[in-house]
């Protein structure tokens, strides 16, 4: 699938960018430098421009074999990197993925997350035709704990030691 943007109100969802014209690297870079974001998205080490460079092309060699959908969450008016959303482990078959995302942080506390997560929760309802979408996290991470809530997942249980949370198409 081709990478698409999305209108979600107050944020517009794009690709990653490492060009002439935007260079998410250095904001993938300070994000990453957060002692948070090191706890809870252990998975990556974006300590350099050539790491950030790495994962702007993991992105989008993922969108290119339609194994993870990520967007960038960005500002409308500057374009800055706010954070990022995305639908991993797709599972285009069976109709399921699992939500990831993470907020900047100095862009925490707006509620960015939460619209992030709605809008592609709905486009993965709307758009893929996904009948179920997970999110799991870390049982300490107060603030995933409340974007899953507010955003109408239901706890599934737990998955090792995350606490598992699912929403089913056509729920509200």
């Amino acid at each position: 699938m081709e990478p698409v943007e999305i209108n979600a109100g107050g944020y517009y969802l794009r690709q990653f960018r490492a060009d002439r014209l935007m260079d998410d690297r250095p904001a993938l870079v300070a994000a990453f430098a957060d002692p948070l974001m090191r706890r809870f998205v252990p998975d990556y080490t974006i300590d350099t421009l050539d790491a950030a460079g790495d994962y702007v092309r993991r992105r989008a060699e993922e969108w290119d074999s339609d194994r993870r959908y990520s967007w960038a969450i960005a500002e409308p008016t500057t374009g800055d990197l706010l954070g990022e959303v995305g639908l991993k482990n797709l599972d285009h078959g069976g109709g399921n993925a699992e939500i990831a995302v993470w907020v900047a942080p100095s862009a925490r506390g707006r509620g960015i997350a939460t619209t992030a997560v709605d809008t592609v929760v709905r486009f993965g309802f709307g758009a893929l035709g996904l009948r179920e979408i997970g999110y799991d996290h870390d049982p300490d991470n107060s603030a995933s704990h409340a974007v899953a809530q507010r955003c109408g997942f239901t706890r599934a249980g737990t998955q090792g030691r995350d606490l598992r949370w699912r929403r089913l198409a056509g729920t509200p």
